[in-house]
């Protein structure tokens, strides 16, 4: 039986005169632009990002934090440095980060319950999971 192609099938290749010949490795690179999973590097990113529970405090807890924040509310312009740490909810999925700042009290806004720092810092009173200066510890060095 005659083979359609059995004339062609064994000249040699055609090699153009015009175009160089590209080596087995550049071949890829025709393919490189293209991203079948595109942003999924991203989602990995963003799901492997670690983000800390928000903490519950006792009403014992509470108190003492609104005891020590009335001390420092206060005295508000006596340039006390404080140490608070509180809780920034994540904006993207749940959790969050517990940041630690340092400053002084520049005022309080008792309409949102947020202190504001010299440095425009602003926290929500009940994001504060500790308050720390040395005022509170002259004024009461048992706590409460």
């Amino acid at each position: 039986m005659e083979n359609k192609y059995s004339a062609i099938l064994f000249l040699p290749h055609h090699h153009s005169k015009i175009h160089p010949t590209r080596g087995r490795a550049n071949y890829a690179a025709q393919f490189s632009p293209f991203a079948a999973l595109a942003g999924y590097d991203g989602i990995v990113r963003e799901t492997a990002r670690y983000t800390e529970h928000r903490g519950e405090l006792d009403e014992s807890e509470k108190m003492r934090i609104l005891h020590r924040l009335k001390i420092i509310i206060d005295r508000i312009g006596e340039d006390d440095e404080v140490v608070i740490t509180y809780f920034v909810p994540d904006k993207i999925k749940s959790g969050g980060a517990y940041i630690t700042v340092r400053g002084s009290v520049k005022k309080f806004d008792t309409v949102e319950g947020i202190v504001v720092l010299t440095d425009e810092t602003e926290i929500r009173a009940d994001d504060i999971f500790s308050i720390d200066a040395d005022i509170i510890d002259r004024l009461m060095p048992d706590d409460i």
